[in-house]
């Protein structure tokens, strides 16, 4: 019997780490593409507008600035399909691809290239990924193309995380202007609000620290700022998630490129 009693806590425990570890790392965004396709449009819509990337875009994270959007257009006919899922690369991307397309966008907006940096994904295959991901947009649908710049990883701007992470922003910078389309600077509007001195703190993710914001967030409801704020950050709350603040930055900068496209008739 004691035994019996000293295992259904540890029962519970578990599976409240499942139920934790699902709702942080593993859940589907919200109106993720397979969604949206099963559902169809929206009667009334008149502008989709998906949003591919990894999971800055996700928000299960991160702040999600997509549902900022959707609380913001939505009434007024546009929806809005996440097609972010954490850990993912360019070369993820380009294999999603097709089921971008299939949603028969009116805008795209692609934000990549954190976990390109992590990973070690050459400079060289990352330009080529987007450039095709760009020409395969532009050649099987009629959607307005971004390029959002890869958010910091960390809050130190001389940190080597970030020296490499600018090279990789300067070549979406190169294609978006070579390749007709959109550029919107997020990287460089959040780092107008990170420190630049030796006290600012070096880039130190670990999926440790992650776990830690997911249990502050989803069990304790402690808010993304209060969060970034008790780790000593500003604008990210693990060295590579946004909070609330960083994500009204991405929000705005695609409010701004997305008011400036014409409704479909």
């Amino acid at each position: 019997m004691a035994l019996t009693i000293t295992l259904v806590p540890l029962a519970l425990l578990a599976a409240e780490l499942c139920v934790l570890m699902y709702v942080a790392f593993r859940r589907p965004a919200t109106n993720a593409p397979k969604k949206f396709l099963a559902k169809g449009r929206r009667p009334g819509s008149h502008t989709v507008m998906v949003a591919f990337g990894d999971s800055i875009t996700h928000a299960t994270l991160s702040a999600d600035w997509v549902g900022a959007l959707r609380d913001r257009f939505g009434p007024g006919g546009y929806e809005f399909v996440n097609a972010g899922v954490n850990g993912h690369t360019s070369t993820d991307l380009l294999r999603r691809l097709d089921e971008v397309v299939a949603c028969r966008p009116d805008a795209v907006a692609i934000m990549v290239g954190t976990n390109d940096v992590r990973n070690g994904i050459p400079p060289a295959r990352f330009r080529a990924n987007l450039e095709t991901i760009i020409g395969r947009l532009q050649t099987h649908s009629t959607a307005q193309i971004a390029l959002l710049s890869a958010t910091p990883l960390g809050e130190n701007p001389a940190d080597p995380a970030n020296q490499t992470l600018t090279d990789y922003n300067t070549a979406e910078a190169r294609i978006a202007d070579r390749m007709g389309v959109g550029y919107l600077p997020v990287h460089e509007r959040i780092a107008e609000h990170l420190g630049r001195g030796n006290a600012t703190p070096k880039f130190a993710f670990s999926f440790g620290l992650a776990m830690k914001v997911a249990v502050q967030h989803y069990v304790f409801r402690r808010s993304l700022d209060d969060i970034s704020g008790g780790n000593g950050l500003t604008m990210l709350t693990d060295h590579i998630h946004l909070n609330d603040r960083a994500g009204a930055i991405v929000a705005d900068l695609v409010a701004n490129w997305l008011s400036r496209i014409p409704a479909p008739h």
